[in-house]
């Protein structure tokens, strides 16, 4: 009987342990590891003097692993080879770094790794830990600290280079174009603070740079750049604001190309007045030219009426940096362009929103008297057709009415376009919604406010949606708004161009100030918003 309860027991253990094994689910472990790894050991020591070392360890109380090293590690000053950094993409309980550069001599070097260490298993980041030795008998211990914004859009962009030139004998203007600086931090992707630290004394000068080829220069046709007109003197307790911009690029032209057989195209860089082209191939006298920028683009379409040749040459001429170029196009089996006209808009019209019609090919004449335009009770609408030969469409100006269709039809020879080519019949057909449909926003300004200005309402991502110039105070009346989120931008005209102007390092002229709204504004359907601006000093 004892071996018949133990052999019972035996096989009830068996079959509980296997019902155990054969439970699915997941442990609960402890609670998440949210420490970051701690820096334990250097070698050489952090805060090296008289360094000569050609490697260095990093020693950590955990695995550690690299994560977008390349964006995240600044060294100042910046080397001229990187450094071969290991491990990459396994994990280790120490980095090291092998240099490769020959170092200067009495400087103080920083290598900050940003967010790049984190721990193995979940990832927390040792946050901006910083290694630093110096070559000579002592570390340099001074400081620069501020704050980088974008000139004209809300949001700064992230990793921004923050760059001190020292102003010795060898610095000109021109070498921040040429040279890496003397000292270098990086915003990177998670504040717009900048600190630079372990610097000597000296005089020095101070930029921003959104370095898109990660160079250390400044390139003007790719990046953004802030500068401090006045000379950053160390030691020092000021803070610095930096604005970016991006410059208007120097004048440059490319090889023009022949893109249809009636059409040359001019790309160019700088400012469009400046551009004169004029053939050197002597047309016929039936030929006709005419050039128009193309609509977002920086390029000249020259326009001629077609004619037999094998080749045009041309020179092209900046008059005011008295720069001339000559080209030659060479003629190939190209179709045509062919008229094509669209509208600004179909179907729903919102208030304050403008209509117009744009063609592909610059409109030479239009003709009202082929125009008509009538509302949904057949009624005809009074209307002003006017042709923008700059922007090359054909602005459509009526009063709006609520809860009301138009129909507008151009019947051919309506538009006629360079080459003689009249439309066809176009119909177009617009309606609109109830002032209940709309809310209304009052903009009041107070405090630091500086005329003549521009207050623009925009969308979040900053698109211009309305804009009011005005040269003296006055309530700022938005009507009709379509509901939804806006945010108001402030631009101060210095130059009462009706525009906001960029600025230019060289010519040590910062942009036209620009000031946003703190918050966002819900304008809401059938709703009267009323909001003051206190614009800071």
């Amino acid at each position: 009987m004892l071996k018949r309860i133990l052999a019972y027991f035996f096989l009830l253990f068996i079959v509980l342990a296997f019902f155990q094994c054969g439970r699915r689910g997941s442990p609960t472990g402890g609670p998440k590891d949210e420490t970051p790894p701690v820096l334990i050991k250097t070698e050489p020591e952090n805060l090296s003097v008289d360094f000569k070392a050609k490697k260095i360890r990093l020693y950590f109380d955990e695995y550690i692993k690299l994560e977008k090293i390349q964006d995240q590690l600044i060294i100042s000053p910046p080397l001229k080879y990187q450094p071969i950094i290991t491990p990459q993409g396994s994990a280790s309980k120490y980095i090291e770094i092998v240099l490769k550069d020959t170092l200067k001599e009495n400087t103080t070097y920083t290598f900050n790794f940003g967010q790049s260490i984190v721990d193995n298993n979940e990832g927390n980041p040792n946050s901006f830990l910083t290694y630093v030795f110096s070559t000579g008998p002592y570390v340099d211990s001074l400081k620069v600290s501020g704050v980088v914004k974008d000139a004209f859009d809300k949001e700064a962009d992230d990793f921004i280079s923050v760059m001190l030139y020292e102003l010795d004998s060898t610095y000109t203007d021109s070498t921040i174009y040429q040279r890496p600086p003397n000292y270098i931090t990086n915003t990177l992707d998670s504040t717009i603070i900048f600190n630079l630290n372990y610097l000597k004394a000296g005089d020095y000068a101070l930029f921003a740079v959104k370095d898109q080829a990660k160079n250390n220069v400044f390139d003007q046709k790719a990046d953004k750049i802030g500068f401090i007109n006045d000379t950053v003197s160390l030691p020092t307790d000021s803070t610095y604001l930096l604005s970016l911009f991006k410059e208007i690029p120097d004048y440059n032209i490319s090889v023009p190309s022949l893109a249809a057989k009636n059409r040359v195209i001019f790309g160019y860089q700088g400012n469009r007045e400046d551009i004169n082209i004029q053939p050197l191939t002597k047309l016929p006298d039936t030929v006709n030219t005419i050039i128009k920028k193309e609509k977002e683009k920086d390029t000249l379409n020259y326009w001629f009426t077609p004619f037999e040749n094998d080749s045009l040459v041309f020179t092209v001429t900046n008059e005011r940096l008295q720069l001339i170029d000559t080209f030659t196009v060479k003629n190939r089996k190209l179709a045509l362009d062919s008229l094509r006209i669209s509208s600004s808009a179909s179907g729903k019209l919102n208030f304050g929103e403008p209509f117009y019609i744009e063609a592909n090919i610059p409109i030479m004449a239009i003709d009202t008297a082929m125009m008509k335009m009538m509302n949904k009770d057949s009624i005809n609408v009074t209307f002003d057709a006017i042709l923008d030969s700059i922007n090359n469409k054909v602005d459509i100006e009526f009063t709006l009415d609520p809860n009301e269709s138009y129909a507008l039809t151009l019947l051919p020879g309506a538009l006629t376009d360079f080459f003689e080519t009249q439309n066809d019949t176009l119909n177009y057909r617009l309606s609109t919604g109830s002032y209940a449909d709309y809310g209304n926003l009052r903009i009041n300004l107070a405090g630091n406010v500086q005329y003549p200005l521009i207050v623009q309402l925009t969308t979040e991502k900053g698109e211009t949606k309305r804009e009011i110039v005005a040269t003296e105070p006055k309530p700022f009346e938005f009507a009709n708004i379509t509901p939804g989120n806006y945010m108001v931008r402030l631009i101060f005209d210095k130059n009462g161009n009706g525009a906001w102007d960029t600025g230019n390092y060289l010519k040590r002229i910062q942009p036209e100030k620009v000031r946003y709204l703190p918050k966002i504004l819900e304008v809401r359907a059938n709703w009267e918003l009323d909001e003051t601006f206190t614009v800071p000093e």
